[in-house]
Order: structure tokens, then C-alpha cells, then sequence
């Protein structure tokens, strides 16, 4: 049965009336609280900006030239190839390879920035070398400087067609989930999170013919060593830390079976 007219029935236009003002004024607070943090966001991105730029200038390719070596090794990728973030060239993954095997010659001619479409480019200025292994360690700059996804799909392709040319094993392993790294901030983590998952997607792909062994180092942020252990990521927030750097050269071993690849008796 309606309400009566003149009762205490729900007037539906009053009510719109009454909480019209009250709503404009709580999406304009809500509205205003959004752009506020934003803003911090942004500038806590600006302040671990300077500080990676900083890690940046003291990064060097970490490069071993045994007198003698048994076996070669090729690096090619981004900065983590490099080793940004880690406090010494012993704590990179390539000085971790070396420490572990001496007998290796490890060639370094990964860049700091570098997105697949720089990493053919580094295959291509070793052309016609024989490397026992390659690594690869890229997609991070593809992801966050939002490479175009065909484009991104034809370098990958490349860059793997170029790497099993010239080795006997070729081992990508790609940034995890950069939107874990505590560099970003929603909504930009979110963001890069739905990046990287396209990269790994084409990676498994290639993975999956027979392309490349693939070190898998994606999780969702709450099983994600980086998001759940402060002391995995260096100062900006953007690389890793000599202990990050550990368990990348750890996962490297279990998933790729490196130790093997890289024994004496399997140089040819």
C-alpha cells in the first residue's frame, strides 16, 4: 500500500534534494583526498628516482677473465644485468658466477636502461662469438617505459632467435613483478603489475617451444619475497639489494639448473 500524501511516507525527489549538497561536498573531499595522494605518491617516486639515478652512476658491468677458462658466458640485458643496487661486483649475479665458478669466462655487455630492443643490439655486437651460456636478464624497461606489446613481442623474438645461434643454453630470466617493488605506488602499481604479466606471457610462450629456459620470478604481492622483505630492494626502491641479488643468483641455480650447465665436463 503507497504512502499517503502529506505523510510520512518517502518522498524519493526531496530525499535526492536533501542529500544532493552532502554528496557534492563528499566527492569534492574524496576527489580532493585522491590528488593529495597522488601527489605524495608521486613525490616519494621523485625522491627514489634520485636515489636510482645515484646507484646508477657507481654501476659497472662486472666482467671474468679467467687465464684459463673452460667455459664461456655471455650477459646481455638491463640494469640488473649489470648489478645496480648491489654494494660491490662480487655481490652481482655475474660476480656470484664467478665466485662460485672461477673457471668461467664471463662476458658482461648488458646496459643500464636497456629494453629487448637494446639487448639484440648487444647480441648483435658479439656476433659470430660461441658462448657455453647465455643470459639474459631484461623486460623490467619494457615494462615500466611502456613498450608497445608488438614491439616488445618482435624484440623477444629476436633477441632469442639471435641467442641460440650463438649458445648452447640461453636462460632469460625477466624482472618479477614490478608492481611489488616498493618504488610504485597505486595506481601506478597496479598498473605495472598488469604489465608484467604480458611480459611473462610472452616469455612462457617461448618457453613453452622450447626457446629458452625461463627463471620464473613473478608472484602476486603476498608471495612475494620482494614485497614482504624490505631488505630484498637497494635504497630506490627499484633494484635489488646484495641479498636481493642473492636469492635472484639462488632462484638462477634451482630453476635453470646453472650449476650443472656451467660444470668443467660439459665444455665443448
Amino acid at each position: 500500500m503507497g504512502a499517503a500524501k502529506g505523510g510520512a511516507g518517502l518522498d524519493s525527489a526531496a530525499l535526492m534534494r536533501a542529500l544532493r549538497p552532502w554528496s557534492w561536498r563528499a566527492l569534492a573531499g574524496l576527489s580532493a583526498l585522491s590528488a593529495l595522494a597522488l601527489l605524495a605518491a608521486s613525490g616519494r617516486m621523485a625522491w627514489r628516482w634520485r636515489l636510482a639515478q645515484t646507484l646508477v652512476r657507481q654501476s659497472q658491468p662486472f666482467e671474468h677473465q679467467p687465464p684459463q677458462a673452460a667455459l664461456r658466458l655471455l650477459m646481455v640485458g638491463d640494469s640488473t644485468g649489470v648489478g645496480t643496487g648491489a654494494t660491490s661486483p662480487a655481490a652481482t649475479v655475474t660476480g656470484q658466477i664467478a665466485r662460485h665458478h672461477p673457471h668461467v669466462q664471463i662476458v658482461n655487455r648488458a646496459q643500464i636502461g636497456a629494453r629487448f630492443a637494446d639487448i639484440v643490439r648487444q647480441l648483435q655486437s658479439v656476433a659470430g662469438e660461441r658462448f657455453d651460456v647465455i643470459l639474459i636478464f631484461g623486460g623490467g624497461n619494457d615494462v615500466i617505459r611502456w613498450t608497445d606489446l608488438e614491439a616488445l613481442r618482435g624484440d623477444l623474438a629476436h633477441a632469442l632467435q639471435l641467442a641460440n645461434a650463438q649458445a648452447h643454453h640461453v636462460v632469460l630470466m625477466p624482472a618479477g613483478n614490478m608492481g611489488n617493488v616498493p618504488f610504485f605506488f597505486p595506481p601506478w602499481s597496479w598498473l605495472m603489475t598488469r604489465r608484467s604479466r604480458q611480459l611473462h606471457a610472452l616469455i612462457r610462450q617461448h618457453a613453452a617451444a622450447g626457446e629458452v629456459i625461463y627463471v620464473d620470478g613473478f608472484r602476486d604481492r603476498r608471495e612475494d619475497p620482494f614485497a614482504l622483505q624490505a631488505e630484498l630492494n637497494a635504497i630506490d626502491g627499484l633494484h635489488p639489494s646484495d641479498a636481493g641479488y642473492r636469492l635472484w643468483f639462488s632462484e638462477l641455480q634451482r630453476q635453470a639448473d646453472l650449476a650443472a650447465k656451467l660444470a668443467v665436463r660439459s665444455a665443448r
